[in-house]
């Protein structure tokens, strides 16, 4: 059932995509709001009071559907409900069109045209960036909101939990980005619960999602650039996928002199900070076909898992 969920789920999708700015996710969003406009009164246990409750608030609903319809055998009722609710929480088409205009408008030589797109889809300042540097963070973008909307969805859906466990890893990665990255909560104790709470359990998915990337791309470059670069990025998970995907696809992702680790000489004291070389990222500097490569590395890390989804569903329906 699970394999067959996910299956129809995609299809559905790429049919008919779940537009990013539905009712569902605003009323979610509008929750949110409430929750920290309820609860936030400067600590960080009341973030983790407000955490809990929402989490409880929709997952518990989600689960008691999908267990009453099992309970009285009503298994077609359960697939539909884990299709509607892998349905919704998947996001693979969401922005999509965003990256395929970018990747259109660059072809085009339209850079202005790009550079606007980019500043819409990743709510940035673009001004004066050059083609390179905008094929750099479109990539950027594309891997880690496939991550975070995709393989890491799939991941918690296939434990016990199932549907209710995919809308604990939307949402938590919802909160940790609502509850800490606008200018009103930085600094504020109220998010930290919640970035932590995303941080474990984005753990496991991230370092899969950098495994499945370095599979079907180039495997060493790949696993090279995660154990030796991955530190640079100040978020662990982003860190790791876009050094493996990165490496995966020969391509320099990130900001080259983020924590950069620096090759001293023995006499540093005596050595000018000028003088000091930076161990470069490997990889070349990402360009229009880097679009192309960034799409071609997506789909096969997702045949990848529904290939290993499908022997895992054959193996447990032979035992």
């Amino acid at each position: 059932m699970t394999f067959l969920s996910i299956l129809c789920a995609l299809l559905l999708e790429q049919m008919k995509p779940l537009r990013a700015d539905n009712p569902i996710y605003a009323n979610i969003k509008l929750f949110a709001v409430r929750m920290e406009t309820w609860f936030n009164a400067g600590h960080a246990s009341h973030g983790r009071i407000g955490w809990f409750l929402m989490m409880a608030a929709l997952m518990v609903p989600t689960a008691l559907v999908y267990w009453v319809l099992l309970r009285y055998n009503l298994i077609l009722g359960a697939f539909a409900w884990n299709v509607l609710i892998v349905y919704l929480t998947l996001g693979f088409r969401h922005y999509s069109h965003y990256f395929t205009s970018i990747q259109l408008a660059l072809n085009a030589g339209d850079e202005a045209a790009a550079r606007a797109l980019l500043a819409e889809w990743t709510r940035q300042d673009t001004v004066g960036l050059e083609t390179n540097e905008i094929a750099r963070i479109a990539v950027e973008k594309a891997l880690i909101t496939t991550h975070r909307n995709v393989f890491g969805v799939f991941f918690w859906f296939l434990l016990p939990l199932g549907p209710a466990a995919a809308v604990m890893y939307r949402v938590s990665e919802y909160l940790a980005r609502a509850w800490n990255e606008p200018d009103h909560m930085r600094n504020e104790a109220f998010g930290q619960f919640a970035a932590k709470a995303f941080y474990w359990i984005d753990w496991i998915p991230a370092r899969l999602t950098a495994v499945a990337f370095a599979i079907v791309g180039n495997f060493e470059d790949a696993i090279y650039a995660w154990r030796n670069f991955a530190h640079r990025w100040r978020d662990e998970a982003i860190g790791i996928i876009l050094a493996a995907g990165g490496g995966a696809m020969g391509v320099r992702l990130g900001t080259p002199q983020e924590n950069a680790a620096k090759m001293v000489p023995a006499d540093a004291a005596t050595v000018d900070i000028s003088d000091v070389e930076v161990e470069t990222l490997p990889g070349d500097e990402p360009s229009v076909r880097a679009l192309q490569s960034t799409v071609g590395l997506v789909w096969r890390a997702l045949l990848l898992w529904m290939l290993l989804l499908l022997l895992m569903s054959g193996a447990m329906a032979l035992g």
